[in-house]
């Protein structure tokens, strides 16, 4: 577990945004991307009977259909323990192979940091 307050500024937003999606949804996960020019997209897991969404997929989902070109990061809260192959390729598809994810617990402690590589 890594302490978030080593973050940046504007990855500790992020993940910050992340966080408070997931309790003001009420969902299972919060996720929040940066674009290149710095704009940010928030979503929560998406759970309908027709269409099935991680939190991270919607973000990106969400970038792609406002006009975002790439991503900085990104950054999941989730109870899960690490990160889902389907959001990692997500985020790799608009960011590329480097872009960084941030997968922190629900308290927003960050758990790893890791690339979409």
């Amino acid at each position: 577990m890594t302490d978030s307050t080593a973050l940046d500024p504007e990855d500790r937003k992020i993940v910050t945004l992340a966080r408070s999606a997931r309790a003001r949804n009420g969902v299972p996960e919060g996720a929040a991307v940066r674009d290149e020019t710095g704009r940010t997209y928030v979503a929560g897991t998406v759970a309908l009977p027709s269409l099935q969404l991680s939190a991270l997929q919607t973000a990106v989902a969400m970038a792609v259909a406002s006009g975002a070109k790439s991503l900085e990061a990104a950054a999941v809260v989730t109870e899960a323990e690490s990160l889902a192959d389907g959001d990692r390729a997500a985020v790799r598809d608009l960011g590329g192979p480097g872009t960084p994810v941030l997968v922190a617990g629900l308290d927003g402690a960050l758990r790893e940091r890791v690339t979409t590589g």
